[in-house]
């Protein structure tokens, strides 16, 4: 591989030699030969004079690089069909693709409520998946072993492999989480805290394991699967058991500086406000998240969340009144909105991302993204004459989150394998 192919898309200089252009970030920080793969992967076959085309590269560069990403054994040339008056020419054209059977993953969300799980290949598609119900509340470090392993073994099962079988195992959760240590600081799901719990997975089951928060799975989700495919800077907020955010530049996920930022459901509104689960108070969560209407129902509608009921039927009840016109009902979920407005205006005026994607379960109370309420957002946002960004609400469930965990092992296959590319070792 030649130097000028890895370096073919480097910022040009200017009219006088003097120095780099400013090249668009998105581009300048990512490799040829990722850019490459990637938009192989989100297209799903591509041909090189294509490739070459929308990278703005020589069709050369692209040609050296393909055949190091053929021979790493991720991309393939597949076959596609000639136009009807070129059929039965020559040789049959080819284009790139993703080889679907290079690797296979698991992915994995836990929740309070219950726990799923998907296999997919390499090109992430879904060949097996698994539910299981979970007991609400913290649960011992073994215990959320054994319901892992389990989990993970009747997924397999279920896709007709064997553990030797998959590369890796990407696994969400809620709380403060360091992916790149793989360690839990805190998880409303866990009795304990600060644990290496990707290393303590993996010594059970035997697999390369990689966590992270469970928001970031949805932005994963979206980069590898959905809109963030086409789009180079994106924010997802996740609204269920609590508040989370996921956000994508320049086509990665960004996590801080100790992979523990985007907590947007613990950005402060409220000083000395209402009490969050994080054990702090006036979080954006105290006022958003299921807990937190559940408690404006029991004090405004003197409803009492009794042992044993499920917060979901609670909450549905609350939204059925609000849907018939009960006043009280309806201003709960007003002034959620109200909340959800000043974060969402906050991500605006700090990241300026091109779009905002509302996830999760409560996403169905449309209350929460009401037109007043975005129109509430909109007024919050710094005026620049520059409209504001475009606001989504996408399909939830916690199938979305394990194709997302997936998506996490994926990527982390992905880039060992282009790491091992760079270094010239191929297989």
């Amino acid at each position: 591989m030649s130097l000028d192919a890895e370096t073919a898309n480097a910022p040009a200089t200017d009219r006088n030699g003097c120095g780099p252009l400013i090249a668009p970030l998105s581009e300048a920080m990512r490799p040829l030969r990722q850019q490459i793969f990637e938009r192989v992967r989100a297209v799903g076959t591509m041909p090189r004079v294509q490739v070459a085309k929308e990278l703005g590269v020589s069709p050369a560069s692209v040609t050296t690089l393909t055949s190091d990403l053929i021979e790493a054994g991720l991309l393939e040339e597949v076959a596609i069909s000639r136009d009807g008056a070129d059929s039965g020419r020559g040789r049959p054209p080819v284009a790139l693709g993703v080889r679907a059977n290079a690797h296979y993953v698991v992915g994995m969300k836990f929740s309070d409520r219950e726990h799923t799980a998907v296999v997919v290949d390499f090109t992430g598609n879904v060949i097996a998946s698994q539910v299981i119900p979970a007991e609400p509340g913290r649960r011992s470090t073994e215990d959320i072993l054994t319901g892992c392993e389990q989990l993970v073994d009747r997924v397999i099962q279920a896709a007709g492999f064997e553990r030797s079988q998959i590369s890796a195992l990407g696994m969400g959760l809620p709380g403060f989480v360091d992916h790149s240590q793989g360690r839990v600081f805190w998880s409303p799901i866990m009795q304990e805290s600060d644990l290496d719990f990707a290393g303590i997975v993996s010594e059970r089951l035997g697999l390369p394991v990689i966590i992270d928060n469970d928001a970031n799975l949805v932005a994963l989700a979206e980069l590898w699967f959905g809109a963030g495919r086409a789009m180079a800077d994106f924010a997802v907020v996740t609204i269920e058991h609590g508040v989370g955010m996921g956000l994508v530049l320049n086509h990665r996920l960004y996590r801080g500086s100790q992979g523990l930022g985007l907590e947007l459901g613990h950005t402060k509104v409220q000083l000395d406000g209402a009490l969050c689960r994080c054990g702090q108070r006036g979080c954006l969560e105290a006022y958003v998240a299921d807990y937190a209407l559940a408690r404006e129902a029991t004090t405004a509608l003197n409803w009492m969340h009794k042992d044993g009921q499920s917060m979901s039927i609670l909450l549905e009840s609350l939204f059925d009144h609000a849907k018939a016109g009960n006043g009280a009902a309806r201003s709960i979920f007003r002034r959620a909105g109200r909340y959800l407005a000043v974060g969402l205006a906050n991500i605006a005026n700090l990241f300026d991302p091109a779009l905002i994607i509302l996830s999760g379960e409560r996403m169905r109370f449309d209350y929460l993204y009401a037109d007043d309420t975005l129109a509430e957002m909109e007024n919050l946002i710094l005026r620049s004459g520059r409209p504001a960004p475009a606001i989504e609400v996408h399909a939830w469930g916690d199938l979305l989150w394990a194709r997302g965990a997936a998506a996490l092992a994926l990527s982390s296959v992905t880039e060992a394998r282009l790491s091992k590319s760079r270094d010239g070792v191929s297989g």
